[in-house]
């Protein structure tokens, strides 16, 4: 793996110690260097592109300041002055232009909302009810910063309370600020240190998609084997039945965040599902796993085989069991999945569960929300290609539909998503963010569609992307993107017949794709080669592939693929 080139600087108005070196750690992978800025110049640095601070031109900033520092007008009313409301909301404009102006030249920018220091009360009884309250002023200026950079999509607004939370009673020791200007105690560091280097590893695409969880005194209380599903600790009146079904809804809730769930267990297949189909106190049903290991096979080789199933890498895994034999097997055989120590005590699995920070997401779609429900419909799908032996009847038997229509505002953050994601079926591995990828589609010429897929069983959600870009009499695809889930079911086929079907509407003789390899395409070649009417040049090193179609010459999409195009 090729060592990082891009630096993150740190801007604040306070002593960051010990953050840069725990960054530093943390985002080795990422980052070449995590830079500090001069102390206490944030204002004078965001104004001065030019400034000696961005030499080195940081592909991420993150910027943490104090309210009263950030915004001169709330300082005055943190000392007793009377400020009008507008006077602040002004300043924290102000303020967000300057953040604002920053996202348009560095890649990311992270931002620690504002927080008062935890001794401090205000008016006390009073603070949150009277308009010049600390706190309901801080409520207001968090809120206006947050709603007036929504629109900017590479800023994004971590929540700082919580690191002071998690560090109570240390957050903030009065001495040290005196001493160091050290705003804030080091576990508050730590704290922040281990969102930021969440943050970023979910940026970088290498966040954690799938969990798997074991099931007796997991997933539930009790063997099953041994009590039946009716002797289970499961909801009810029981703190301990309670503590289990939190921890399913915490589960619950992270799937409809996209993160996939699975089982892997010890037990009976039949025993075990029967629990989950049928004890009344479960939060998580059989849909709501995308696959599942059920025998008394060794934990890791299942794992290994289940992972591989669902088309995902082993270090897209996390493994949940209370077995500390169990967890220190699959941490020696597979350590690329991630095992997190877990507690001993069953009421904290909610909260275990919900402090892990190897979920984090760019962005959320419509597609993410309904991932474990597309991979349960592709597990009802293998299950019907067992029972129809012939490829092309159980094809016609899934009832494919797909709709096409332009990029649009409705489904541009999947599209990128997916234009950023794609890798073994991806024709030029282009990247490109929201907005510019919203302009080239707009500049005369171009053209991109996106592609749903449908069949009996579930959708697939937005799957497919192609690009084109018409210059005189040729047409050339820019972009071929599909998900893998869906290769090899015709989409891919309907996908070049709409290209085809534009190309000619726009009156030109001949479709180009120009394939440029990389380390996962080669599905991509693959396909065009196999496809006998493109015909391609040969790839010198360090040149494309060049393939071109006749557009004299007909191209449909498969039979057994209904086709909605708007």
């Amino acid at each position: 793996m090729a060592a990082p080139q891009n630096t993150c600087l740190l801007i604040a108005d306070f002593t960051l110690d010990p953050l840069p070196q725990l960054l530093r750690r943390a985002t080795a992978s990422i980052f070449a260097d995590v830079v500090v800025a001069p102390f206490d110049q944030v204002i004078p640095l965001l104004l001065d592109p030019s400034h000696e601070a961005w030499r080195d031109k940081p592909a991420a900033v993150i910027v943490w300041t104090r309210p009263e520092a950030a915004i001169p007008s709330f300082a005055r009313l943190c000392q007793g002055e009377q400020v009008g409301e507008s006077e602040i909301a002004a300043e924290v404009a102000e303020f967000a232009s300057l953040l604002a102006a920053l996202a348009a030249r560095v890649e990311t920018v992270l931002l620690p909302n504002w927080v008062l220091p935890p001794a401090r009360r205000g008016l006390g009884l009073l603070d949150l009810r009277l308009p010049d309250g600390q706190a309901a002023n801080l409520l207001r200026m968090n809120g206006h910063l947050a709603e007036t950079l929504r629109s900017h999509e590479n800023i994004y607004i971590l929540n700082a309370e919580r690191w002071l939370a998690l560090a109570a009673p240390s957050a903030r020791d009065a001495k040290l600020w005196y001493l160091g200007k050290m705003a804030f105690g080091a576990e508050v560091m730590k704290a922040a240190a281990g969102d930021i280097a969440a943050a970023f590893t979910a940026l970088s695409g290498a966040a954690r998609k799938l969990l798997i969880v074991d099931l007796d005194d997991t997933l539930w209380g009790g063997l099953v084997g041994e009590v039946g599903w009716q002797g289970l600790e499961l909801g009810g009146h029981s703190p301990l039945g309670e503590a289990f079904q939190a921890f399913q809804m915490a589960l619950k809730a992270l799937s409809r965040r996209g993160v996939v769930l699975a089982v892997v267990s010890k037990n009976t297949e039949a025993v075990a599902l029967e629990a989950i189909d049928l004890h009344p106190e479960m939060r998580l049903r059989r849909d709501d796993f995308a696959a599942w290991r059920i025998n008394w096979r060794d934990k890791a080789a299942n794992i290994s085989e289940l992972v591989q199933e669902l088309n995902l890498s082993l270090d897209a895994a996390v493994y949940i069991d209370d077995s500390p034999a169990e967890r220190a097997r699959v941490r020696q055989a597979l350590p690329d999945v991630f095992v997190p120590e877990w507690p001993q005590d069953k009421m904290q699995y909610a909260a275990a569960l919900e402090a892990l920070t190897l979920f984090d997401s760019p962005a959320l779609t419509a597609e993410d929300a309904a991932r474990t429900e597309m991979y349960a419909g592709e597990r009802k799908r293998r299950d019907a290609r067992r029972e129809i032996p012939d490829i092309g009847d159980w094809l016609a038997s899934l009832n494919i539909e797909i709709s096409v229509e332009p990029l649009g505002e409705a489904n541009l953050k999947r599209a990128t998503q997916l234009l950023n994601k794609t890798n073994q079926f991806n024709l030029s591995t282009r990247r490109m963010k929201e907005g510019a990828f919203q302009d080239w589609a707009a500049e005369p010429g171009n053209q991109v569609f996106v592609f749903t897929v449908f069949d009996r069983f579930s959708t697939y959600g937005l799957t497919g992307i192609v690009s084109l870009e018409l210059s005189g009499e040729a047409v050339r695809i820019v972009d071929l993107i599909l998900s893998c889930r869906v290769f090899g079911r015709g989409v891919e086929r309907t996908m070049l017949a709409i290209a085809v079907r534009w190309a000619r509407a726009q009156g030109a003789d001949r479709l180009s794709a120009s394939y440029q390899s990389s380390a996962r395409n080669e599905l991509t070649r693959a396909f065009l080669a196999d496809e006998s009417e493109w015909r391609h040049g040969a790839a010198g090193p360090g040149k494309a592939v060049e393939f071109t179609w006749n557009l004299a010459q007909g191209y449909d999409a498969p039979p057994y693929v209904s086709l909605g195009v708007e």
